[in-house]
């Protein structure tokens, strides 16, 4: 009995040892195999999250975001714009963006659908219904910026909340593609892992403040949205507002370059790396777009690729973050004592199934 329970235990150990590697590195376990139909949808979504940033800032750059002066109408009386000289095109741009943005919607449910048929696992469910509600309210909130007349505030939130709509997609995308490690299987991690952590969460509060300062610099510029009444935000001067949003990025900077660091050093952390290269890459094209726009006086076309920048930086932050996530995770022991329960729990009902035919084994010979 005792050597049955032990093969048990080395079983058991083997097993746990093969899945991390044989390393100590934390184990992964694909817990998505499924139809490539959701990679797609999923995909689908993101770029659509993407696109209609880019379309709403087209809107506010050529001064169109009165261009339907009303809302869920474009005009009163009529969903179309009405063609009037005076009015140019900005109607048109207007009413572009609109149609876009039910298409995101579309896309949205699309999302839900597909996950709760192929990706029911790994909080992609609830992530697919925030990413759908959160397009609802971002018509809402289209409709009452309109009707605000492009308030700043309600600008500034219509674009931070596509900001979150992108990591969450992005989060959805990984979650389709990638593998994530299962706690309950992490074996004790390096030290440096819980560093590397606090580092990556660091990093991403601060590139949270880059993108809400970098809104705040452009309530308070020239692109307002409305080329007749621009409303401006006035809480500093745009100079001071441009110089606290560059301070934000050079902190920024250097919480990317220690999390890569500690990835060098923990080799265990190695998955990451990469994808914070990418994150480092994208912000120092930002600071390199965003210093020379202020330097030329903020061009139109500048602008708009420090808006996609925007985007990209959201996508790659969310993307190593998470990345970081599941290379840590469980590394604070809480995985190996589970691992052992586990291992514990198995021996102790082969005990019981070894006794049950040890009892059995004289009453079937009688027979």
């Amino acid at each position: 009995m005792d050597s049955a329970a032990g093969l048990a235990r080395g079983a058991a150990a083997a097993l746990v040892g093969l899945t991390s590697g044989g390393s100590g590195s934390p184990p992964t376990i694909d817990l998505v195999r499924t139809s490539p139909w959701l990679i797609r949808v999923l995909t689908l979504n993101l770029a659509m999250q993407i696109l209609i940033v880019v379309t709403g800032g087209l809107v506010r750059l050529t001064g169109s975001g009165l261009g339907c002066s009303t809302w869920p109408r474009c005009e009163q009386g009529s969903y179309t714009p009405t063609f009037q000289a005076a009015d140019g095109i900005h109607p048109y741009i207007e009413f572009g963006n609109r149609m876009v943005g039910i298409l995101v919607g579309l896309v949205a449910v699309a999302t839900v659908v597909a996950v709760l048929r192929w990706g029911r696992r790994s909080l992609m469910p609830l992530l697919a219904v925030l990413v759908l509600g959160g397009t609802l309210a971002q018509g809402a909130l289209g409709g009452i910026t309109v009707l605000t007349g492009l308030h700043p505030v309600t600008v500034m939130t219509h674009f931070l909340l596509s900001m979150a709509l992108i990591a969450l997609s992005t989060v959805l995308v990984r979650r389709a593609r990638g593998q994530r490690t299962d706690p309950g299987l992490t074996a004790l991690g390096p030290p440096g892992a819980a560093l590397a952590r606090g580092l990556g969460w660091a990093a991403g509060g601060v590139g949270v403040l880059v993108l809400v300062l970098g809104t705040m610099v452009t309530g308070s510029g020239p692109h307002s949205g409305d080329a007749q009444h621009p409303a401006r935000l006035e809480l500093l001067d745009p100079r001071t507002l441009s110089w606290l949003h560059g301070d934000a990025v050079m902190i920024f900077c250097g919480l990317v370059l220690a999390v890569l660091v500690t990835t060098l050093l923990v080799p265990t952390l190695e998955p990451a790396r990469q994808a914070w290269l990418v994150v480092l890459g994208v912000t120092v094209a930002q600071g390199l777009v965003g210093y020379t726009q202020y330097a030329l006086g903020l061009p139109v076309p500048l602008v708009a690729l420090h808006l996609l920048g925007a985007a990209a930086l959201t996508v790659s932050l969310t993307w190593a973050l998470d990345a970081l996530l599941a290379a840590t995770a469980g590394t604070d022991g809480s995985g190996q004592r589970k691992v052992q329960q586990r291992v514990d729990r198995d021996s102790q009902e082969d005990q019981r199934q070894i006794a049950d035919r040890e009892v059995e084994e004289p009453h079937r010979a009688q027979r």
